[in-house]
């Protein structure tokens, strides 16, 4: 009875407190929950949420950066890259930039530590009322571009399920806009940020941008110029200011109204500014724009192995790249050759008019030939993927007229639009002629120049070291450094006459008499020094008849031809195709005093952040004695210096003066390629010129010889670097010998002088035989 009334009599727990107590436990558990979540993902617990940034990555981001490539005088020529940027630091950002950013973007970005809640709250407030707006933060959108919260790679088992992958990325981006406010200040964020950001036109991050669409530095950017680029941000391609220009121009007046909301602006000031034009400088940055493309190409097949083999990816790293290249030089090499091909152009054009100058050895047009050549090419592959053996639809299309732009000589810009058909347009870019060009120092090995075509946009086929052709006459000298190497001086003599080689090959008796470019023979005696001077072919013959063509290969090989030589008597007047690129390393051996440099034509690489990776030394080796290598250098002189010597062409350019330059000329049999190989007491320069195909070519000696097509680049580029004082390149004669040179070379030859009439005589008799005034 007690035990009941006291049950009776027993308080009744208060209604608040047990909803205060489930509140508290909910409040726990609902806490405990999210925590341990915030802590799964952030972990990765038993895979399920994927990878987050770790500790690492995020004190170091690594964004994808182009690699940039720098000249030896400090010029960026060019950029490799998949995604086109190159970061900035804040200091070198436009204010107003900043503050039309963060009034659009995130006006309490300076309050919050990564994450708005009131940005959440009215997000989710605008979405009830079926108006959806976004509330990252600009920390959160970085995080997102920094680090590809959202990727496949980062998906764990949870990720693939609808709904649920985006809460937990959503949640990542939380997580990591946090770690980044603790670890940078809001400067570094807002330079980070607006270095990651994609603006469109193949432009990421503010600097690119700000010189794709103005033309212009970050720093530099007007207001309205800011504000374009900050309305990018919200759909780069929709606001476009090239290719929705009106879209851009309301995505422009909404950030200046921004602007003018948060104070930035007075609303004078931002009504004015929306009333400005939409002016671009629009040009988006392509890996052919800049000087010396076809050397970027080089440096770039060398450098995918490169960091193939270290680790590197050229495309993403921002390696910094430091070349050999002469940015003046090169300039000058470039204007050079398009100012020689201009003219040779016109005068090719003009010796072929009204004909086609494809044609065989018996100088007859080559039936079919536009036909056969266009089945060779990339894209009559993707006819024959699309058309199959329909041969009726492929030719349908191949000779369907269509509007496009090519290559011409005819303006500055050396492009027009024209109307054509892929056959026509084949046959309209075989008619021209090609250049290719290299300079070296012959000391350290590093390439100064390097021009590898007429037009990279147009042909993209590099004429240095990519393409081989036949040297001529400028392979002779292998065939004299091999004889005087071996007992033979300058002034030794061999009579100029017609000769008959015999020899086998393969196991077949055969024979060859070689002749000489005019035809004649002067059945004299004749010294080694003018009968290279005047490349002399039935000399040349005998000379290598003499010391073995097998020896000539060798000691060709030894100066650095890389490529596969014929071991026949006309080795020496150059049948094996060969590069501009080694016969310019061959030839640096003889102002080097017998050492062979490998050219080079890069000194250093970088990462990122400027730290020395590599550094490349000249690789030498000495294949002659500097006896030899000194006789050469005379030899190399008698092509101005001798009678008949074929390169005195040079007298016509502002060179001379005290100055002694070493060169020979090359010219294949027809004419289908013109070569010049100059010396000078500090470069040795290699020109090549002639048509895509060996079929295309001048007709006659007077026009294709190499003295004609390929001396004059060397003449107009070397007087370009002369009168160019800043690159110290000075004219003079070459060094004497360093040491004692046992055989006789001072044989220049002397021609008796041409006894030329008397002028005042002259003046007497045609006074005698002038009537009235007249001439008879």
């Amino acid at each position: 009875m007690l035990k009941e009334q006291e049950k009776i009599e027993k308080p009744k727990r208060p209604v608040y407190k047990s909803v205060i107590g489930f509140v508290w436990k909910v409040f726990f558990l609902g806490f405990a929950f999210v925590l341990g979540y915030l802590l799964s993902v952030d972990n990765n617990l038993f895979y399920l949420f994927g990878s987050s940034p770790s500790l690492d990555r995020l004190e170091n981001p690594r964004s994808d950066m182009a690699s940039e490539l720098y000249t030896s005088d400090g010029k960026l020529i060019g950029k490799y890259f998949k995604e086109n940027r190159s970061p900035v630091g804040y200091d070198s950002l436009s204010p107003m930039l900043i503050k039309a950013l963060v009034s659009t973007e995130d006006i309490r970005f300076y309050e919050h530590s990564g994450i708005d809640p009131a940005a959440i709250m009215s997000a989710v407030y605008g979405s009830l009322q079926g108006d959806a707006r976004g509330a990252s933060t600009i920390t959160q959108q970085l995080a997102k571009n920094l680090y590809k919260t959202r990727t496949a790679d980062t998906k764990g088992v949870l990720g693939h399920v609808p709904g649920v992958s985006l809460v937990i990325s959503k949640t990542k981006e939380w997580l990591t806009a946090i770690k980044l406010e603790q670890r940078y200040t809001k400067e570094e964020i807002l330079a980070m940020y607006l270095n990651t950001v994609d603006f469109g036109s193949n432009s990421f991050g503010i600097k690119v941008a700000s010189k794709t669409f103005f033309n212009t530095s970050p720093d530099s950017l007007k207001t309205e110029q800011a504000a374009v680029l900050v309305g990018l941000l919200k759909a780069p391609t929709f606001y476009s200011p090239r290719y929705n220009p009106e879209n851009a121009t309301r995505r422009r007046n909404t950030v200046l109204g921004q602007l003018a909301k948060y104070d930035y602006l007075t609303p004078a000031q931002a009504d004015s500014l929306s009333q400005l034009p939409l002016v671009l400088e629009y040009k988006v940055e392509n890996h052919y724009d800049g000087p010396a493309t076809y050397f970027r190409g080089a440096v770039a097949d060398y450098l995918k192995q490169w960091t193939k083999e270290n680790g590197y990816d050229l495309y993403r790293d921002g390696l910094k790249v430091y070349t050999t290249i002469d940015s003046r030089m090169q300039a000058h090499a470039e204007a050079a050759m398009e100012e020689h091909m201009r003219t040779l152009q016109r005068r090719f054009d003009s010796h072929w008019k009204g004909k086609n100058p494809w044609v065989d050895a018996k100088d007859r047009e080559i039936p079919g030939f536009i036909e056969e050549t266009i089945k060779r090419t990339d894209y009559y592959k993707r006819l024959k993927e699309k058309h199959g053996n329909d041969a009726a639809a492929i030719n349908k299309e191949l000779n369907t007229p269509r509007e496009m732009m090519v290559f011409t000589w005819d303006n500055d810009s050396l492009e027009k639009k024209v109307t054509m058909s892929p056959l026509d347009s084949l046959a309209y870019y075989k008619h021209f002629l090609h250049g290719g060009m290299m300079t070296m120092d012959p000391f350290s090995g590093h390439i100064k120049a390097w021009v590898g075509g007429i037009n990279f946009k147009y042909f993209k086929y590099d004429h240095v070291k990519q393409a081989r052709r036949q040297p001529g006459s400028t392979f002779k000298p292998f065939v004299y450094v091999a004889a005087i190497d071996n007992g033979y001086s300058p002034c030794d003599k061999i009579v100029d006459q017609r000769i008959t080689i015999n020899y086998v090959e393969n196991g077949k008796k055969m024979n060859w008499s070689p002749t000489n470019a005019d035809w004649e023979y002067t059945g004299a005696p004749m010294t080694l020094r003018r009968a290279m001077g005047k490349s002399v072919n039935s000399v040349t013959a005998q000379l290598t008849e003499r010391v073995g063509w097998e020896t000539v290969v060798k000691y060709a090989h030894r100066l650095g031809i890389t490529s596969p030589l014929q071991e026949v008597p006309s080795i020496g007047l150059g049948p094996s195709d060969v590069s501009v690129f080694d016969m310019v390393g061959a030839y640096s051996t003889f102002p080097n005093q017998g050492f062979h440099t490998e050219p080079m034509f890069i000194t250093r690489i970088e990462d990122r952040n400027g730290n020395l990776i590599h550094q490349f030394v000249p690789k030498q080796k000495k294949v002659l004695s500097e006896e030899t290598a000194f006789l050469m250098m005379h030899m190399l002189k008698g092509g101005i210096e001798e009678p008949g010597g074929t390169s005195q062409a040079l007298w016509e350019y502002d060179l001379w003066n005290g100055n002694e330059i070493g060169g020979k000329t090359g010219t294949t049999s027809n004419h289908s390629d013109g070569w010049f190989m100059g010396v000078t007491k500090d470069l040795v320069t290699g020109v090549w010129v002639g048509g895509e195909d060996r079929s295309i070519h001048f007709r006659t000696s007077q026009l294709g010889e190499g003295s004609k097509t390929a001396l004059p680049v060397f003449g107009l580029y070397m007087e370009k670097v002369y009168k160019d004082q800043a690159l110290g390149y000075t004219k003079g004669r070459f060094p004497g010998p360093t040491v004692d040179v046992s055989k006789k070379y001072n044989c220049t030859t002397v021609l008796p002088k041409r006894v030329e009439p008397d002028s005042t005589a002259l003046d007497e008799v045609l006074e005698m035989l002038n009537v009235g005034g007249n001439i008879l």
